[in-house]
């Protein structure tokens, strides 16, 4: 099957018109009749805006036929390859998974120390090695992603996470102020942070959540 028949057998199986799928690229209707009868092939720009609207790979949209298994192992070590649903999907999964390795290392130090007498030097090692293999894998993850254009809706969605957190982080400041001066306890007050950045990664997993309900339906 040759690119222009890919992308009718695509079109056709996402029920849209040469029209529908114009208007989506900002293309005329004639330029996606050409890709479809083999007259000419979509510009360069024109590759991921097509891949996002019939939920493929650029490889999938590219490759030969006998190249689809070799191009299902690129895709798992690649970002570049998946499509926009499943980087958020995969996006989901690092954030939670990071949250609650930042949980089992918040319980972790909590009870180690004061109830079961561990020493305190190893156990804020484990804390501090469990802290950064979980940070590590976000940053690692948010760095390697490619970036998208945001929909409009998309960028009201980051503008509300950006506003909640911003008061998550002042509520955990005046908390652990008024904690800290109350108790003096400040050697383990500080955890306030951490529960601060948790609470602010589970926001964006929420929306995260919400957003692929919302693709899918």
């Amino acid at each position: 099957m040759n690119l222009g028949e890919k992308l009718f057998e695509l079109r056709k199986s996402k029920n849209l018109t040469q029209d529908d799928v114009a208007e989506k690229l900002e293309v005329t209707r004639q330029t996606i009749s050409k890709w479809e009868t083999n007259q000419s092939t979509p510009d360069f720009d024109k590759i991921v805006p097509l891949c996002n609207l019939y939920e493929i790979t650029p490889n999938e949209l590219l490759m030969k036929e006998g190249q689809k298994e070799n191009s299902q192992n690129e895709q798992e070590n690649n970002f570049e390859n998946m499509t926009k649903m499943q980087i958020k999907q995969k996006s989901a999964e690092i954030v939670s998974t990071s949250i609650f390795i930042y949980i089992v290392a918040v319980a972790f130090l909590m009870i180690a120390i004061p109830v079961q007498h561990a020493n305190p030097i190893i156990a804020t090692a484990i804390f501090l090695i469990l802290i950064g293999w979980s940070t590590t894998r976000m940053i690692k993850h948010y760095m390697s992603i490619p970036k998208f254009e945001k929909t409009v809706e998309e960028k009201k969605k980051k503008n509300l996470i950006r506003q909640i957190n911003e008061v998550i982080a002042l509520l955990c400041v005046v908390i652990y102020f008024i904690v800290s001066f109350t108790t003096f306890a400040w050697h383990i007050t500080w955890i306030i942070f951490i529960i601060s950045g948790l609470l602010c990664q589970a926001v964006k997993l929420i929306f995260m959540l919400k957003g692929e309900e919302k693709d899918e339906e």
